[in-house]
């Protein structure tokens, strides 16, 4: 039962996260003229930090 749990709102963390992450370089790239960060690289940096935060506190709460 905790671990059904703890997937569910670590998935909802992880997808607002990235959502969050993704929202913030694009408003960097829309305050300059220039691209500052491309969008391959919001992507990817949306989903795999997010991912590797999950997998970490995964292996935290096994731990326990």
């Amino acid at each position: 039962m905790n671990a059904k749990i703890f997937f569910i709102f670590g998935i909802l963390q992880s997808i607002s996260l990235g959502v969050i992450i993704f929202l913030i370089f694009r408003s960097l790239n829309a305050i300059e003229d220039t691209m500052v960060i491309g969008l391959d690289t919001r992507i990817l940096l949306s989903i795999l930090f997010p991912l590797f935060l999950l997998l970490v506190e995964y292996a935290i709460f096994t731990r326990k």
